[in-house]
């Protein structure tokens, strides 16, 4: 079941400004192709060919540490509604549940296939099952964790929380883990201006390309 999270603090900019002022301020999200129909329809070709690699990682993940094969965590969604994400788990079960970034060691919490499954971004594989569900999209920002709260605060006081979040997105293309959050977010709003079909397929393109480079990843 989906919750709202906490109402993210107002920027001083919009301090003194009526709710209904801040409101219209927000861009208006107007889908520019049936990006839900696309999602679904390329999530149900790929499921078939992802079959025997889900199984394989999920066969790997059990016999090489112990604990459950799927790490599920609370994310923030389109509205900042908090939904339920499952990836492969690639830290130990008692890792902090906070981001890697923000972790001191954080290679003394990962798994043995850890640095592998993130490095090639097969452990976000079972997003798929978000996708279908409609928490997520192949393409927008990346979901913030729900205790990510200048991630949040920044993407509302923009705009970006209108968006469905994406298994990949714009900043992912552009920098990943390697991305300050301003940064971050600032490619966030120029994606809410710029989404359309054509820009998701380069994007998507590029996601490819930088897996198979396993650029960006900082743990």
């Amino acid at each position: 079941m989906l919750r709202r999270l906490a109402d993210p603090p107002l920027s001083t900019a919009n301090a003194g400004v009526p709710q209904s002022q801040q409101c219209e301020a927000l861009p208006r999200i107007e889908s520019t192709y049936p990006k839900r129909a696309f999602d679904l329809l390329l999530a149900l070709f790929l499921l078939p060919f992802l079959a025997l690699p889900l199984t394989l990682i999920a066969l790997a993940v059990k016999l090489t540490s112990k604990g459950s094969v799927l790490y599920w965590s609370d994310r923030v969604g389109r509205r900042n509604l908090i939904f339920r994400m499952p990836k492969f788990r690639t830290m130990k079960m008692n890792a902090p549940e906070v981001a890697t970034h923000l972790m001191r060691n954080p290679q003394a919490y990962l798994t043995s296939i850890g640095p592998f499954l993130r490095k090639t971004s097969l452990d976000e594989l079972p997003q798929i099952y978000s996708i279908v569900r409609g928490n997520l999209s192949f393409v927008g920002p990346r979901p913030a964790l729900y205790n990510q709260n200048d991630l949040v605060a920044l993407r509302s006081e923009l705009g970006v929380d209108a968006l469905i979040p994406g298994l990949t997105g714009w900043a992912q293309v552009n920098g990943r883990d390697d991305l300050p959050i301003p940064v971050k977010v600032e490619f966030d709003r120029e994606y809410l201006e710029r989404q359309t079909f054509h820009f998701d397929l380069k994007i998507l393109l590029r996601t490819v390309a930088q897996v198979l480079r396993g650029c960006g990843v900082s743990h």
